[in-house]
Order: structure tokens, then C-alpha cells, then sequence
């Protein structure tokens, strides 16, 4: 049993740990600087970069698909890579053209509005059913077209429109039209052309030619 007082064990205890500091003071040292030297760089080191949370295909996505949750994937950009017209929230909207897997899905790729907002002014963005549903087949979005009009009692062929743009050719089975025949694109046309075009196409048989301008 330790006779001695208190103060005596205080003070030897005090003694034994002051040893240990003095044999183990300059791996201290040296601890003490590196936490020093992380300190001091942490503070002058540049915030982080801000980014901004962007959808995007996940896989190559064909026109005419109507975008579901799984088609898109979250990716970090920085708030600059932001495309100005990207569409928010494109679940449940068809798609006007194809988008490659890493595009963002922006309005002038879905049917709606937005599909005309890249084309000239004096131009507007219209329905038009051509009467052969095969010919509309072949056709596909960025494609310029002629538009001609063929009256079945006169027999004459006028020309419609000049130079139109296939925006958008939604599948025939998100159309509904099966009751009426032909098929419908999305075109945009020359505004001083689209009573005539709207006109003859509920009343000619409505066909085209791929412009050469």
C-alpha cells in the first residue's frame, strides 16, 4: 500500500507525465505543424465549384417516344452547362426528334410550343395530315419539304408550300387518327402559307417533294 500523502502521488504523477511529453515532444511537434499546415491550407483553398442538377437520356431515345421516368438519369454541370430552354419535367411528353444518351431533353425536342421557337420568324408550327401515311414514313424531323396539293376531280396539281420543315412525325399510334386517313406531321411553315396548306389538305390529296434549297 502506497504510505505516501496525497500531494506526494499528485506531484509524482505530475513528474511521470511531464517525462512522457519531454521524450515524445517532437513527434508532437511534428503533429502539431501538420495540423497547423492542414488548417492553413483549408482555409485558402477555393470553395468547392457550384453545379446545378441536369436530366439527361440515359440510353439514345427515338422520336416519337413518349419520355418515361427511366429514359432520364440526374447528372451533376456546372450552372453555365445548363441549356437555356431545357424542358423541367419532360415525363409523359413525345418526343419531336431522337435524343442521344447525355442530352438534355429541351422544348424544341418535344411536341408542344416550344417545337417552333428555333425556326425564322415569319414562320409558324402547324399539323398538316398528308394523305399517304407510307410517304410520311420516310420522312424525319429537320427534313425540308415542298408541299403539293393534287385536286382527284380536276386532275391538277398545284404546288402548296415551298420549303417547309418537318419539326416533329408522331408515330401513328399516339396520332389516333385511326379513322382518317393519311397521316399527320409537324411542319413549320411560312405563314402566308398555311390557310392554303390547311385548306388543301381537308379537301386535296396532299403530298410532297424534298426541297432542293
Amino acid at each position: 500500500m502506497d504510505s505516501r500523502s496525497p500531494l506526494h502521488r499528485l506531484r509524482d504523477a505530475r513528474d511521470h507525465v511531464r517525462r512522457r511529453v519531454l521524450r515524445r515532444r517532437r513527434l508532437i511537434a511534428a503533429l502539431l505543424l501538420g495540423v497547423g499546415a492542414a488548417v492553413a491550407v483549408r482555409s485558402v483553398a477555393p470553395p468547392p465549384p457550384s453545379t446545378a442538377t441536369l436530366l439527361v437520356a440515359a440510353r439514345d431515345l427515338p422520336a416519337g417516344r413518349e419520355v418515361a421516368a427511366g429514359d432520364l438519369v440526374p447528372v451533376e454541370v456546372p450552372p453555365d452547362a445548363v441549356p437555356e430552354r431545357v424542358a423541367r419535367d419532360p415525363v409523359g411528353r413525345r418526343l419531336a426528334a431522337p435524343v442521344r444518351a447525355g442530352e438534355a431533353v429541351t422544348d424544341v425536342r418535344l411536341v408542344g410550343p416550344g417545337l417552333g421557337a428555333a425556326q425564322p420568324a415569319g414562320t409558324v408550327t402547324v399539323p398538316i395530315r398528308l394523305s399517304d401515311a407510307g410517304q410520311v414514313a420516310l420522312l424525319s424531323p429537320g427534313d425540308r419539304i415542298d408541299l403539293l396539293g393534287t385536286d382527284p376531280q380536276a386532275g391538277t396539281t398545284e404546288a402548296l408550300a415551298h420549303d417547309a420543315t418537318v419539326l416533329a412525325v408522331p408515330d401513328a399510334a399516339s396520332a389516333a387518327d385511326g379513322a382518317l386517313p393519311g397521316r399527320l406531321v409537324v411542319l413549320a411553315l411560312d405563314s402566308g402559307a398555311v390557310y392554303h396548306v390547311t385548306s388543301a389538305s381537308a379537301a386535296e390529296y396532299v403530298t410532297y417533294t424534298w426541297s432542293r434549297s
